[in-house]
């Protein structure tokens, strides 16, 4: 496209830039932060570890998406007691082109948490002021309402169950302009419907100055007194440097530490406080046609739950991923196959409070995480609650992929039993985690936070951290607004510097 600057698969032979400010990353922290740099007239280097893809490029089957478009094929795994995937995308725009466009404002009760903890946040991340950020975001991006003309069968039922069940819900607002309801957003919209970075702040950014390499890989910061830039290497295999006295780090939860471990920059709690939404899903065999693949992919939400640590969310996706998830093989599956149109497919994330760690592999990052009780405990609420929903709209039959328990139920007192005696042991689940927070922790005290409240780094001068790594805790809720939205406040204490 013509706003890129460079594609580090041309790259052979080595390239030395200068800039103001370098930033590693371009999904939403990075591309939020290059964009309001940009536009304070600082000269800016975007350098992204992969491709940039156009919207008529975008494979339209999952698993080919998956091997294009995601880390380690979307299987990136923790480690612990029950190994759990964990998405993240590979591209310029990161994960925003491949994920739902869900947008969620950092919920008050959340920021309350955070300057309970630690109240010199509430002068750095002044409530008021974010606010105004937020609003400013949904204009940038066009967030409205999933419009009830293109939500599909699928996210109507939800509403129909949790209305049934006397829960709040709602449509899901997501950063969409013209959205004709093809259920590709895990894909990538091959109609360029999804605002997502590359079709927003990016080329925004591109038009300001900025310049943004694809095909790039971050090795190590450069720094000594303090930073002084970052050295790389393009997909064409030469040596690329950018000397930069500012260098912003939004390569995400899990690489962000990974990196500055690497670079020697092991001050405070770094890679330490892994945070997640681990999420588990249920499919339901209704009597009419559902065809989910039709509507938006995430369209409508529950909220009833969510200070318990629980929301719910309709998920689409298509028929391969389908003939996964259900359980059953030849025959049998043969059958369950046949009536694929009449599949509803839901999903619980969960507000976890189990915290992990972030190290260096020999072939990436290694994420060691265990889940608590208390979060079994949620999965088991989340999965009873979730087939109550599904038979209260109509399903015939659901099956909550839980081991041990029943494969299919169409009764809701055998869901009911579910809450008190589903296992809790963590194998039995079928879960995976989309959302990724904590590893540098964002924070007055340096023993317990490895950036300031300004985002700076506590030991390295112009050395900053923009992306969910500084969240000092999950949120429960979707997070790319609020990581929009603290990359922007990022990025204005950084501007007052230049």
């Amino acid at each position: 496209m013509s706003w890129l600057h460079a594609d580090g698969a041309a790259i052979g032979t080595a390239l030395d830039l200068r800039a103001d400010v370098v930033v590693v990353g371009s999904g939403p922290a990075g591309a939020a932060t290059a964009y309001h740099l940009a536009g304070a007239g600082a000269d800016v280097v975007v350098l992204e570890e992969g491709p940039l893809v156009a919207a008529e490029d975008l494979p339209e089957d999952a698993f080919t998406a998956m091997a294009r478009l995601y880390r380690d094929m979307g299987a990136s795994l923790t480690r612990g007691r029950s190994p759990l995937p964990f998405v993240q995308g590979r591209m310029v725009g990161g994960t925003s082109v491949v994920n739902g466009a869900i947008f969620w404002r950092l919920p008050r009760d959340v920021y309350d948490e955070w300057v309970r903890e630690d109240p010199v946040l509430a002068d750095a991340l002044p409530w008021d002021h974010l606010a105004t950020l937020h609003d400013r975001v949904e204009a940038d991006l066009g967030i409205v309402p999933t419009d009830p003309a293109i939500a599909g069968r699928n996210n109507d039922l939800l509403a129909a169950g949790a209305e049934a069940l006397g829960l709040d819900h709602r449509p899901i607002r997501r950063n969409v302009t013209g959205c004709r309801g093809l259920a590709r957003c895990l894909q990538g919209c091959p109609v360029g419907a999804k605002q997502a970075m590359d079709r927003t702040y990016l080329p925004r950014a591109a038009a300001k100055g900025a310049r943004v390499l694809a095909n790039v890989r971050v090795d190590a910061i450069e720094a000594g007194a303090r930073a002084e830039g970052v050295r790389a290497t393009a997909r064409g295999g030469g040596a690329v440097r950018v000397r930069a006295p500012v260098v912003v780090l939004a390569a995400s939860a899990v690489h962000t530490p990974v990196l500055l471990l690497r670079s020697g920059i092991r001050h405070g709690p770094v890679g330490e406080g892994f945070q997640c939404h681990p999420g588990i899903s249920m499919v339901g065999r209704f009597p009419e046609p559902v065809r989910m693949w039709h509507g938006a992919t995430q369209g409508h939400e529950v909220t009833g739950l969510r200070k318990e640590g629980i929301k719910f969310e309709a998920l689409a996706y298509d028929l391969p991923v389908l003939a996964a998830r259900l359980p059953g093989v030849g025959a049998t599956l043969r059958e369950r196959l046949g009536d694929a149109d009449r599949f509803a497919s839901w999903a619980a994330a969960i507000r976890a409070k189990a915290r992990g760690r972030v190290r260096p592999g020999r072939r990436g990052a290694r994420v060691h995480f265990d889940l608590l009780p208390d979060d079994l405990q949620r999965f088991r609420r989340a999965a009873r609650v979730m087939g109550e929903m599904m038979l209260a709209a109509g399903a015939e039959v659901v099956w909550p992929e839980i081991h041990g328990f029943a494969e299919e139920v169409s009764d809701r007192a055998v869901l009911a039993r579910l809450e008190t005696e589903g296992p809790l042991d963590a194998r039995a689940w079928t879960a995976i985690v989309t959302h990724m927070f904590g590893t540098c922790r964002l924070g007055s005290d340096p023993a317990t936070s490895v950036v300031r409240p300004d985002f700076r780094h506590h030991a390295v001068p112009g050395l900053y951290v923009a992306d969910s790594s500084v969240f000092p805790t999950n949120t429960g809720v979707n997070p790319q607004t609020s990581i929009l939205v603290l990359a922007t406040r990022c990025a204005e204490h950084i501007a007052e510097t230049l």
